[in-house]
């Protein structure tokens, strides 16, 4: 069927895997472990259910019936209920304990938090996938000058490798705040209606302590460290944005990566890949467009601008919950790690077939190094004997007439030729060769090459190899 809506974020962008997490199928069987976690503790504990019935519960964990679940919500106009009504059906022995003691926020919250917690894992093995990648372009880069840029002037130069870690850096202190964010995402757990276990001190005769351990064995099931106190009928909204606040900060950077890309490709200097068959443009048969880059900075501020959505819904819930986070939850999270994973998926693209232009990257330098080189001419020439002010001077006016000439005239920076021809620096010994010496490319990147090998070697590479099993997964397909 071609007329209705199909999410772009499906068909064009994200991966089966994140797809797959936040699908109906992911969610219900979701809710059906749940249902299981909570009967087959609640057996433990000493309530009147049967390994039978949680045997049976079992042997349809994944089969769901959704048929009969949406005709089910067509009637009750409620989701949960039509699940378990469902579930019911395939399991008439257990029928009469499923959701025991429990409310819809029992599925419904937990869930939330398991899809989270497993889409975040995936970013995380995406993001260290492109730090990979691009930790490798920086150390092959790392002795590679290049114009620097400070408000897109011309700069001091730096290195192609060491503007590499500029991106580094900011997607290190992602992997940082992922890594914290997946250990300390609590589980809701086993709360009730208004978040008292009211409902649990009627089935346990008040007996706390059985309570609190229905809790913590709930919650050890779901493979979750940590169980919230308190909570109302749900957990506290401030979790769904902290989750959007971590993903805003890495679209942040992949954004940041991706306009410096354009950048350069606008120059020439270093290109994203660019297939034999792909066209740039359909006017202009010449051009290589940045199209993945623009895309990851397209969808980037899509995420970013989901933050708003969860701040809100967090600031305007009344006391114990209202319903009015439901609809936005279903849009707002989902949809923000499936724009994260496609970013990913093109930055690790990008960052795996990087082209660079190093003939168009030393012509850039020498257009401008030239002017930033006149204080290592002067201070040659004061070494020889020369006055410093009256250096100064000198290479002041030709400074200034040498601009005009590249301005004006659209020609290029010939400033080191009126060095050459000027007297007062041929007396103080300025030659051609002394020119050579005094340009080495070298001497103006300073520590760049040192700091990329110590910052990759010593904090990038411990960051990835730190987390398990990232490389297990693929790149990911590029549909478009």
């Amino acid at each position: 069927m071609r007329d209705q809506f199909e999410s772009p974020l499906i068909k064009r962008y994200a991966s089966k895997e994140m797809s797959f997490i936040f699908s109906p199928q992911y969610k219900f069987q979701t809710w059906r472990r749940l249902w299981i976690y909570l009967a087959e503790s609640e057996m433990e504990l000493g309530l009147p259910i049967t390994q039978e019935q949680v045997d049976e519960l079992k042997a349809h964990e994944k089969d769901i019936n959704f048929e009969v679940a949406e005709e089910e919500e067509k009637r009750r106009r409620h989701d949960v209920m039509s699940h378990v009504y469902a579930y019911g059906v395939q399991c008439p022995k257990a029928k009469g304990i499923i959701h025991l003691g429990a409310t819809s926020a029992f599925v419904g919250d937990n869930t939330d938090l398991i899809q989270m917690q497993q889409a975040m894992i995936l970013v995380r093995k995406r993001l260290c996938r492109v730090m990979d990648k691009l930790s490798k372009f920086a150390m092959e880069y790392k002795d590679m000058a290049q114009l620097g840029a400070t408000h897109f002037q011309a700069a001091q130069l730096t290195t192609v490798g060491k503007r590499a870690c500029l991106w580094l850096q900011d997607m290190l202190i992602d992997l940082e705040e992922l890594n914290f964010l997946i250990e300390v995402l609590p589980f809701r757990g086993v709360k009730g209606t208004t978040g008292t276990q009211a409902s649990f001190m009627d089935l346990f005769n008040g007996d706390e302590e059985k309570i609190m351990e229905l809790d913590r064995r709930v919650t050890a099931k779901a493979g979750f460290k940590r169980v919230l106190t308190i909570t109302g009928q749900t957990y506290t909204r401030k979790w769904d944005n902290r989750v959007n606040q971590v993903l805003s900060s890495i679209a942040q950077s992949l954004h940041k990566f991706a306009t410096d890309m354009r950048l350069m490709q606008g120059v020439k200097e270093v290109e994203e890949p660019f297939e034999k068959t792909q066209i740039g443009s359909s006017a202009m048969a010449y051009k290589r467009n940045p199209m993945r880059s623009e895309r990851i900075c397209s969808l980037a501020r899509f995420v970013m601008a989901q933050v708003n959505s969860t701040a809100f819904t967090q600031a305007t819930q009344w006391f114990e919950r209202t319903l009015d986070d439901s609809a936005n939850k279903r849009l707002a999270i989902p949809e923000a790690f499936l724009a994260m994973d496609a970013m990913l998926i093109i930055a690790e693209n990008v960052t795996n077939g990087l082209v660079v232009y190093p003939k168009v990257i030393e012509k850039r330098i020498m257009a401008e190094l030239p002017f930033m080189a006149t204080e290592n001419i002067i201070m040659e020439g004061v070494k020889n004997g020369g006055d410093r002010q009256e250096l100064h001077e000198e290479i002041r006016v030709m400074s200034m007439e040498a601009g005009k000439v590249v301005k004006e005239q659209g020609k290029d920076n010939d400033l080191l030729e009126r060095v050459l021809k000027n007297e007062k620096f041929q007396k103080l010994g300025i030659t051609e060769e002394k020119l050579k010496e005094i340009l080495d490319l070298r001497k103006f990147v300073g520590r760049a090459p040192g700091q990329v090998v110590k910052f990759v070697t010593e904090e990038v590479r411990p960051a990835i190899e730190a987390v398990k099993d990232w490389a297990n997964i693929d790149a990911g397909e590029l549909k478009v």
